[in-house]
């Protein structure tokens, strides 16, 4: 038997159709008839990944009895987070307001209208782990449902009343390296120095932080500012966070050092993390890779496991990025894929090979997880020095072992059932991705990624729709749903990247087409700042009330992406539309931006875009080796707020400044770099240009890179 979710696309919502609960997809009929029926709305909000939401569908929908309850008291409706972040973005504030916390399983309960008046997330079927039971729940807000309406929809209406005042999270004020100052120092207070990250735990990423103080190290040579980048990625290269042997992160760890995760992938997470390592390893000198056990090897390393998993587990042969890995397989496990006991690890490597392997990844009789104490995560416990030192060996052959007993234990784990991969393509997050993977080709010499990044990003514009203004793409491949912000700028920036990585003015044009149809269709009239929805996107219940997201919630905020779309367009195209239309958009913005600190890396990112010197670098040439070359140094090499072009000699430089214009007098190829109202002389070399864009305008004695001495 199947419910009325077997006609659904989402993985998740497909996953709940042989469950005996009668349920609805998020949808106008729903509604109706709970009010028809006059009934309460039960509203699920989940995601294939979510640990707790399996535990909850195993204990609760999967149960008859609680079946029926529901069938015959309630109307209940399923969302997938990823599917229909609109929805969730809402309920999820309505439940922060109620209980002080969010997450997933979101577990609300609503009136007909779809007015919130309880909620939580997880639930048991009865009272345990200090929570109320799901049965005893329903059955008390039933009987206050019909005993208590007046104040169930009294406490309901000031929750939306709640909502509506707190909708918009930034207020307006001006952009300025003030607020650039305030908001490093409020970062420096929650960095964590001992483990590196920020704050304590639970421990999230964090990456665009990492981006942002990247970027202020570069132009401040403040040592503390590197120091807090390269612990924390170094941190989480090291952790248990990390897929040591199959690449990429899992989404967060539980622990202030990074040890234990949540297992599950995110395409977004692993998107902008590797956005930050590719940003770290640019900045870093090109031999230093070959040194194993430094810091930019290990970037390099961290990369490089990333791409693998990518290519071996997302993506889809015509072109694009699934979304994300579960952490589990079934009922009762807890990330079992990714955890070893002592006795498989001896099954499978040989003695010397688990000699070294149990010291660098800590694999004990007694491990870390709490379901079952002998399974151990792994993570780098001990330098290969140390190790080495202890066994009497060369650090030589300790490096041999390590690299064949990965081998090994990834041979062995890639043997057993491996957790689902949900395979939907969504557009914004395939937008971070495409970006990442451009970036990351460029610094590895490796164009087969790059070209893979643009069959992708053709595809999703390939399902562009035409508008009044401009374009707009779904929020996925073959998904009735569209009208998410986020996935419009995601995309206009990977069209940016790409436009600088082929030097085809085609996603410069697809990227202005997004942009003009995002003014259109998403700004704010009365508030400033862009809607996370179109403004004729509506619904029921919450649906209604407006949105201005400026939050880091963790993927990046899409009014700070789009602060820093606007500012690549203006600067790429010289025309002023896009400088006022990113002016108006901070002034709405940037009053509350310091004062986010983490949360508001993305949105200070784009500050930083608009208060500091934006660096254009021209390269002029054919299409030749040497002038790829030169492209490729600029494009690899680390510098924030860079912006590329590449002219054929006797080309017009429309929309380049004045001061960069005047310098082009046709020798061919050449790179000219000006910073600002600064014009270094002409590079014609790959590493003049290098040297040039790591020391140009910058103060002296910072033109050296984390990892190193200044």
């Amino acid at each position: 038997m199947s419910n009325r979710l077997a006609s659904e696309r989402s993985a998740y919502l497909l996953s709940a159709q042989g469950q005996p609960v009668d349920w609805y997809p998020w949808c106008t009929e729903a509604f109706e008839r709970a009010r028809d029926e006059d009934k309460p709305v039960l509203l699920d909000i989940g995601a294939v990944w979510c640990h707790w939401c399996h535990v909850m569908d195993h204990e609760s929908y999967e149960d008859p009895t609680i079946a029926a309850l529901l069938n015959e008291q309630w109307i209940c409706v399923k969302v997938d987070r990823d599917e229909r972040p609109d929805v969730d973005a809402r309920y999820q504030r309505a439940v922060q307001a109620l209980t002080g916390q969010g997450g997933w399983p979101l577990t609300a309960f609503l009136t007909p209208d779809g007015d919130v008046f309880y909620a939580g997330t997880y639930f048991p079927p009865d009272d345990r782990f200090g929570r109320p039971g799901f049965r005893s729940v329903l059955l008390s807000l039933v009987r206050a449902y019909r005993e208590q309406r007046d104040q169930l929809r009294q406490q309901a209406a000031q929750i939306v009343t709640h909502l509506a005042s707190s909708s918009v999270e930034a207020k307006a004020g001006r952009p300025s390296a003030d607020v650039l100052s305030a908001a490093t120092d409020g970062m420096s207070r929650l960095f964590d120095f001992r483990h590196g990250g920020f704050g304590s735990q639970p421990k999230f990423p964090h990456p665009a932080t990492c981006e942002f103080l990247l970027a202020r190290w570069f132009d401040t040579g403040e040592p503390a500012l590197r120091e807090m980048v390269e612990r924390t990625l170094t941190a989480m290269a090291r952790g248990g966070i990390r897929d040591h042997l199959g690449g990429g992160f899992h989404r967060y760890a539980v622990d202030a050092k990074w040890i234990v995760p949540h297992f599950e992938k995110m395409l977004y997470d692993n998107a902008e993390l590797l956005k930050a390592y590719v940003s770290a390893a640019g900045a870093i000198p090109a031999h230093s890779p070959s040194e194993r056990g430094g810091t930019a090897a290990l970037y390099h390393e961290v990369i490089e496991g990333l791409l693998g998993w990518l290519a071996a587990d997302l993506a889809d042969p015509e072109g694009g990025y699934r979304a994300s890995q579960d952490a589990d397989v079934g009922a009762g496990d807890d990330g079992d894929y990714f955890t070893w006991t002592v006795d498989e690890t001896r099954t499978v490597l040989s003695a010397d090979e688990f000699a070294v392997l149990s010291r660098y990844y800590d694999i004990a009789e007694r491990g870390e997880m709490h379901h079952d104490p002998r399974r151990n995560v792994l993570w780098n416990a001990e330098s290969v020095t140390d190790i080495a030192r202890g066994l009497s060996l060369t650090e030589c052959r300790v490096w041999e072992l390590l690299d064949a007993g990965r081998l090994r234990l990834l041979e062995a784990r890639t043997a057993r059932t491996a957790p689902f991969i949900d395979s939907t393509l969504y557009t914004g997050w395939n937008g971070m991705m495409i970006s990442a993977v451009l970036s990351a080709a460029v610094l590895l010499d490796r164009p087969a990624l790059q070209s893979y990044a643009l069959r992708a990003l053709e595809r999703f514009f390939a399902a562009a729709e035409a508008t009044s203004h401009g374009i707009e793409l779904p929020h996925a491949i073959g998904s009735e749903v569209s009208g998410i912000l986020d996935d419009q700028v995601q995309m206009a920036q990977a069209a940016l990247d790409a436009f600088e990585a082929t030097g085809n003015s085609l996603w410069l044009e697809r990227a202005t087409a997004l942009m003009a149809h995002v003014w259109n269709a998403y700004r704010s009239d009365e508030r400033g700042g862009l809607r996370d929805m179109r403004r004729d996107h509506h619904g029921e219940g919450l649906l209604s009330q407006e949105l201005i997201p400026v939050q880091d919630t963790p993927t990046p905020s899409p009014n700070g992406t789009a602060v820093i779309v606007l500012t690549r367009l203006a600067e790429l195209t010289g025309e002023a539309v896009w400088h006022a239309r990113r002016d108006e958009l901070l002034g709405a913005l940037s009053g509350g931006a310091a004062e986010l600190s983490i949360y508001g890396a993305t949105l200070l990112r784009g500050i930083d875009w608009s208060v500091m010197p934006v660096t254009h670098v021209v390269v002029v040439g054919d299409d030749d080796a040497a002038t790829q070359d030169l492209l490729g140094a600029a494009r690899a090499t680390y510098r924030p707020r860079k912006v590329i072009r590449r002219l054929a000699p006797g080309s017009a430089p429309d929309g380049l400044p004045p001061a960069l214009a005047a310098m082009l007098d046709g020798t061919a190829p050449r790179a000219y770099v000006c910073a600002g109202v600064q014009c270094a002389a002409p590079a014609a070399t790959p590493g003049d240009l290098t040297s040039l864009l790591r020391s140009f305008g910058r103060p002296a004695g910072t033109a050296s890179a984390p990892g190193t001495t200044p």
